[in-house]
Formats: C-alpha cells, structure tokens, sequence
C-alpha cells in the first residue's frame, strides 16, 4: 500500500509545470532564454532600420553617383578657318555687254548698241580674315575691259552725241566689281571633324562700268587743216564717254566639302535685285590643291549686272569666265 502511494505522487510530480503558471487570461511575452518557447499568438519586434551605406571616409550623406560626361570630339579647322590669306587670280571673260537709253533719256534716237571685242585677261584678287569659328570676312574686287569696232546701222545717241547710219563707231568698257563679304557658318554644328560646310553669305558689292565711243574715221579738220568748228563754236569731236554705278546688297549660299586636307571644292552664289532699277548675280565653282601654305585654284565663275533704267543711260552684260587662283594661308 505504502509503494502505490509512493508512486502515485511520483506520477503527479512529474505532470506538474517546472515554471510558475501564468494567471488566466495573461497574454504577455515570455522572458528572453525561456527554454519553453514563446506561446503561439507571441509577436517578434521588427528590427531596427540601418542607414544607407556610406563611401569610406564619407560622412553625413548618401553615395549619389553622377552620370558620366559625354565624350567631347575635337574641333576640326580646315585651311582657310583661322588666321588669315591673300589671294590674286586671272581669268578669260566671254561676253559683250549691251548700252541703251534708260527711262530718262528724253530722245528719239535709237541707243541700243552691243559693245565689241573679246573682253582683255580679268584681274582679281582677295583678303580673307577667319572670323570666329569656322566664318569668314572677305574683301573681294575683280576688273576686266574690252574693246572694238561696229558699222551703224541707223542713227545713234550714245550718251548724247549723234552718229549717223553707215559711220564706224569704236566702243570700250571697263567694269569693276569690289565685294565685302562675311561667309557665316550654317551647317554642320558642331563640327567637329566633319569635312563638309554650309555658309550663309551676306554681302555688299559695288559695280561701276566705265564706257566710251568715238566715230575714229570722221574728219576733224579741214582740207586746210583747220580744226572744224561745231554748231557750239567748239571744235568738233565725236568722242562720248560716261559711267554707270550702283551699291548692292546680296545673299548667297556657299558650299565647300575637304576631299582631304590638301584637296577643297567650293561652290558659291548670290545675288539681288531691285525691280525697274539694278539687278546683281554673282556664282563660281572651284577645284583647289594645298601644298604648304600655298594653294591653286582652277574653275569658272559667271557675273551678271544691269545699272538702273530709271537714269538716262543703262549698261546690263552678262561675263562668263574660266579662272585660275593662287592662295598664300598665313595658317
């Protein structure tokens, strides 16, 4: 009976909790190292934020990366885009310009006459300045002359002097043409190493043309030898001479492709117009090969001009010329 007992309280002991029992109805945590776990409806803390991480030796603000640069090409010059260069050139023009009465002539006579002869060698020459990036101011200036014999076909006024049908009249010309030019840089922007471009032109230009006519075969004096007397009381000449002139401005477009460093092509033209009044157009083409700080040029250039029909007298004339260029670059 003794040993029931003692192993009925044995068996007790053992089902009884090793820890103090919670009173009902308590839903606290157990104590942190409790080796009888958490109860099932115990919730863990979230744990703390860390702070960004940081460089080495960098303290207080977030690693922030900045994008890369983007990558920067060269500014190609070619010859011709800095410094400066002089030039002279010649050419061969073909052409006759025309002379007749403008709106104010007041006279009945006809005055439409084509000036004779192949024009003389044309002269030209250049003073380039690069102007910034990649643009240009050019001074420019070219003359040509011709002159020559035609028989009247009916009665003539050039600038009022009267020659009849049938008389042998001499004529001669001059034209001279100066252009201020700044050659601005349009296309490509930037640069960098291309080899083509696309200039805007803004230009001044000035025109004068220089004419004379004379009857060389007519007497001037008397079987006596006697200088003959006009109608004025001067003595009789049949020389007449005048000029026309005219300032202009003109735009253009000017392209130029580098095939290399030492071969250029260039092409260029402008122009304007004033309607009733004068009218300017000016274009040329050209091949040039570099060697050193020298360069040849060979093409064709086309010039066309007509002075004002508001004055008494106009000269209009159209000149086609090949030409040929040398160039001294200071770069």
């Amino acid at each position: 009976m003794v040993l029931v007992c003692v192993l009925w309280l044995a068996c007790w002991a053992q089902a009884q909790p090793s820890g103090p029992v919670a009173p009902a109805g308590d839903t606290s945590t157990a104590p942190a190292g409790d080796a009888s776990g958490a109860p099932a409806d115990q919730q863990s803390t979230p744990p703390a934020a860390q702070p960004p991480s940081q460089e080495p030796g960098q303290t207080g603000q977030p690693n922030i990366s900045a994008p890369p640069d983007l990558p920067k090409y060269p500014d190609v010059r070619m010859p011709g885009e800095s410094g400066f260069w002089i030039g002279v050139g010649g050419s061969e023009p073909t052409g006759n310009p025309i002379f007749n009465k403008g709106r104010a002539s007041g006279i009945t006579n006809n005055s439409l006459i084509t000036f004779q002869g192949r024009p003389k060698l044309g002269e030209s020459a250049e003073v380039g300045f690069a102007v910034g990036l990649h643009n240009a101011l050019v001074v420019s200036g070219f003359s040509t002359r011709a002159a020559g014999d035609f028989t009247s076909a009916t009665a003539l006024t050039l600038w009022s002097q009267p020659y009849d049908t049938g008389v042998l009249i001499s004529t001669n010309y001059q034209l001279r043409d100066l252009k201020l030019s700044f050659e601005y840089l349009t296309w490509p922007y930037p640069v960098e190493s291309r080899r083509f471009r696309l200039k805007t032109l803004w230009q001044v230009q000035y025109v004068n043309v220089s004419t004379g006519f004379d009857a060389p075969l007519l007497p001037l004096t008397n079987s006596s030898g006697t200088a003959l007397i006009g109608s004025n009381g001067t003595s009789v000449t049949y020389q007449a001479a005048g000029s026309r002139w005219f300032i202009a401005p003109t735009l253009g477009l000017g392209v130029t492709e580098y095939l290399s460093k030492f071969v250029r092509l260039e092409l260029n033209g402008s122009g304007f117009a004033f309607p009733r009044h004068w009218t300017i157009w000016d274009t040329d083409g050209s091949i040039n090969l570099r060697f050193g700080h020298f360069e040849v040029g060979g093409g064709v250039r086309a010039f066309h001009f007509k002075t004002s029909t508001a004055g008494p007298y106009y000269v209009r004339g159209t000149l086609i010329s090949p030409q040929v260029s040398l160039r001294w670059y200071s770069k």
